[in-house]
């Protein structure tokens, strides 16, 4: 298989943070505004996901409107996660954002036991792409638990967590072009730190004035967010900026 996963742009970037934010909104629009409730909102995302994880997995490539499709979806359902686990069960926050830190960190052990790599370049075949997609779907659970403990329960609002996770994602920055900070450890740190980042924007852009947002509610705010995601996958689309070239495999290699 040619290579599964796009290459790591500005353009990811921005495409992963409004995809994150979506799925913030989404899920409350879902579970909310349309009256799922949280059971039947998991329900619906979980199948939609399943089902796009299937038709990118039998693509012998990357492709664009499949691979955000799966990461819009994949970012409701790790939202949706902690939201059960929490708001369900009554797992505290500080314990989901330690589980999914270690289910993380257990994810990349294996991955690299098995592989001896966890480069996105490297993405070609199922094993890899399999790994990729579960560390991802816990790198949202993780963002969506670390999220909501620093706006929620450490009650700092919206704005704040907002400048906080952004913070982060500029140290990350700063310590891997100049420190040579691990280019693996730097991109899933980034990963796991946007996932909050949209949530706070998703947040801040959806709740009530009173409540410390401005307003627009859940379906604006996923209606723009869409609408960001739809413009910039066709452009990817058409071309094909984000499409990585065939390389050789790097075993000992960890780099991103």
């Amino acid at each position: 298989m040619l290579n599964k996963v796009p290459e790591v742009t500005l353009y990811f970037w921005v495409i992963k943070i409004l995809a994150t934010t979506v799925g913030e909104t989404a899920a409350d629009y879902l579970n909310d505004t349309l009256g799922f409730g949280l059971t039947w909102t998991t329900v619906v995302m979980s199948v939609g996901l399943a089902v796009l994880l299937v038709v990118q997995f039998r693509s012998k490539r990357y492709i664009a409107p499949v691979y955000w499709a799966a990461v819009v979806f994949i970012s409701v359902v790790g939202t949706l996660i902690t939201d059960n686990l929490t708001d369900r069960f009554g797992v505290p926050l500080g314990l989901t954002t330690v589980l999914f830190a270690i289910a993380l960190a257990a994810t990349f052990a294996a991955w690299y036991a098995s592989e001896k790599t966890l480069s996105i370049h490297s993405i070609v075949t199922s094993k890899r792409e399999g790994y990729y997609w579960l560390a991802i779907l816990f790198t949202f659970a993780l963002g969506t638990a670390a999220g909501d403990l620093v706006a929620e329960k450490f009650n700092l609002g919206y704005f704040v967590s907002l400048l906080i996770f952004a913070a982060l994602i500029a140290l990350v920055t700063v310590a891997h072009l100049g420190f040579k900070l691990n280019a693996v450890l730097a991109f899933w740190a980034a990963y796991v730190l946007t996932r909050p980042l949209g949530a706070s924007i998703g947040d801040l852009m959806s709740q009530t004035k009173k409540d410390g947002g401005l307003g627009l509610g859940t379906t604006g705010t996923s209606v723009i967010f869409l609408v960001g995601i739809l413009v910039l996958v066709t452009f990817l689309t058409v071309t094909k900026r984000d499409v990585i070239e065939l390389e050789e495999d790097e075993p000992e290699a960890l780099a991103a």
